[in-house]
């Protein structure tokens, strides 16, 4: 583990302006967000708030908002989000109190879906003459190897199937090697992975589920059974 608890304090804020107003950015400024496992997947509907929590942790950690690791400040012109640029973390002990204290010992990425090849080629690691889901996986085997904080989004939209597989992998073999891992997702597939937080974010704000209690995990069940039960009310007949 790399940090333990993620929090931001302020003396005053309007409830009716974004990012107060997400439920889950509430939760996070009357509890803040513990993590008791190297792996944490938040999974939730598109506008939820879990991309404005995952971009705000990666700015937290000194990761640029447009995607990179530590090492390479900046490529986006635009400052920290407001709640990036209050974002604390409590760190673990040991790896996490050194990264917490040096720059110099920070170790990280930030992967989101739509600038992920560009910033693999800001940095001289973007393989020619392959796939989008080819690159994501050649950033995982070639960059994400050292004990550090890896903050994904949506890792999952430029790959296959057999794709998401290969990454479940390298996810678990980093967090065994002392990294650490917070992903945004919609995949019942990554969040199977054994071991791994997993927290729903919505309306209610946030709250953790086992990975069959997971709203997406029951509708993709119900879909592969029976497709016309949803698609009857979508699909003109």
């Amino acid at each position: 583990m790399i940090i333990e608890r993620a929090h931001v304090h302020l003396s005053s804020y309007d409830e009716e302006t974004w990012p107060w107003s997400v439920p889950c950015v509430q939760q996070l400024l009357n509890e803040g967000l513990r993590f008791t496992a190297p792996v944490t997947f938040l999974v939730g509907e598109n506008g939820s708030g879990k991309s404005t929590l995952v971009e705000a942790l990666a700015e937290g950690f000194g990761l640029d908002s447009y995607g990179g690791s530590h090492d390479w400040r900046y490529a986006s012109p635009r400052g920290k989000s407001t709640l990036g640029e209050r974002m604390k973390f409590d760190a673990a002990s040991g790896r996490g109190r050194r990264m917490a204290t040096s720059w110099s010992a920070r170790k990280g990425f930030f992967l989101r879906a739509e600038t992920a090849l560009d910033a693999l080629d800001r940095e001289g690691f973007s393989p020619d003459r392959v796939s989008h889901g080819e690159g994501f996986l050649a950033a995982f085997r070639g960059k994400f190897v050292h004990a550090g904080l890896y903050v994904l989004d949506e890792p999952e939209a430029a790959l296959s199937f057999t794709s998401c597989l290969e990454l479940i992998g390298h996810i678990d073999r980093l967090a065994k090697e002392g990294g650490q891992v917070i992903c945004a997702t919609h995949s019942p597939l990554l969040t199977a992975l054994p071991g791994a937080d997993i927290i729903e974010v919505g309306e209610h704000g946030m709250r953790r589920v086992a990975w069959r209690e997971l709203g997406i995990v029951d509708h993709w069940r119900r879909y592969l059974a029976d497709p016309h039960a949803y698609l009857r009310h979508i699909v003109e007949s």
